[in-house]
This record gives C-alpha cells, structure tokens and sequence, in this order.
C-alpha cells in the first residue's frame, strides 16, 4: 500500500509537534575546566576580601588617635577635623575640590599631598579610584577625614605600577577644599 504526500505531511507534522512539546533537557557546561576556575577564583576573592577586612581592623586598632566607623562599602574611616554637622554633604554633578595622601597600613607616605596635588571632581560624572568616589560622599566642606580601603577600592589586583603593590590595602587622608562657586 502505497503512502500518499498528504499521509507523509500529516506524519511528519505529528512527529514535529510530539517533539516540540516534550520536555526540554538542560544543557551541561561544555567547559568543565571554566566552571573549576570560576570557582577557585571566586574563592581567593572571599579569601582576600576576609584578610584585607582583617587588616583594616587591626590597622584601625594600632592607630589609637582615631575612632573608625565602618561602611556598608567595605572601608573604615575616622575624622581627623570634622565640621557643623547641619552643613550638607556633596550631591551628584557638584564639583569638589580636595587634596589627599596616600599611605601604606603602616603609615608609610607612597605619595604625599605635593605630589598628587589639588584635585578637582564631578560627584560622580568623571572617573576616580572607587574609594575616593565613596569617600567624598559623605565628606563636608572643611573636613580631613582618614579612610582604610581595601584593595577592591583603590587600585586592586594591578596595584599602579610604582609604588602601590598589587592587592594593596591603602590609608588615603583626604581634605576637602572649599567648593569652585565658594571661591570666586
């Protein structure tokens, strides 16, 4: 009995549908070796976010002439001068202006305020280290405020090539200038 094309038509659409409407497997990782990295990276990141958070702690301890608070970012900080606190701190897009130095967790000076000079900032509209950026946030016109960031915030896993080593926790004082429309 020969088969007509209608038959053959009908079959095939049958077959089509039973195979669309099955259920879908899940796909595997075709790159087992991927998923091993991802893992073991994901777990010296946790590693040296402990050990830095470790650090900063004990830095913040040694440093006796200070009150650290800590931040929901992962960094301490203390005032070195603090102004009226009825004063606002800065918003998005106003220009701040401010000096700052760097310094190991022992307070060994990498560079100092001459160095890096007077700088000039966007809230948030220009690129700047993460920690300077979170940093200013929640700084005052007038304040000197001491940060301990970790490595993540400043120049992480690259360090800058000089002086600043990779994975580096930083001491950063930073003093906030008088804003440019104050000055003119």
């Amino acid at each position: 009995m020969k088969t007509t094309f209608k038959m053959k038509k009908f079959i095939a659409i049958l077959l089509l549908c039973n195979y669309s409407c099955s259920e879908s497997i899940p796909r595997h990782a075709l790159n087992k070796k991927k998923a091993g990295f991802l893992n073991q990276s994901a777990y010296r990141n946790k590693k040296l976010f402990f050990q830095e958070e470790q650090e900063l702690k004990a830095a913040a301890k040694k440093d006796s002439l200070f009150i650290y608070n800590s931040t929901e970012a992962g960094f301490l900080f203390a005032y070195k001068k603090q102004v009226n606190k009825s004063l606002d701190t800065p918003q998005k897009g106003e220009v701040v202006r401010f000096k700052y130095q760097i310094e190991d967790l022992n307070n060994k000076v990498l560079y100092d305020k001459k160095t890096l000079g007077i700088v000039e900032y966007s809230l948030d509209q220009e690129d700047l280290l993460p920690g300077l950026r979170e940093g200013l946030r929640i700084m005052k016109t007038g304040e000197v405020v001491v940060f301990l960031f970790p490595s993540y915030l400043c120049y992480g896993y690259q360090g800058d090539g000089e002086k600043i080593n990779v994975n580096q926790p930083l001491r950063f004082t930073i003093e906030r200038l008088s804003n440019i429309e104050n000055n003119l």
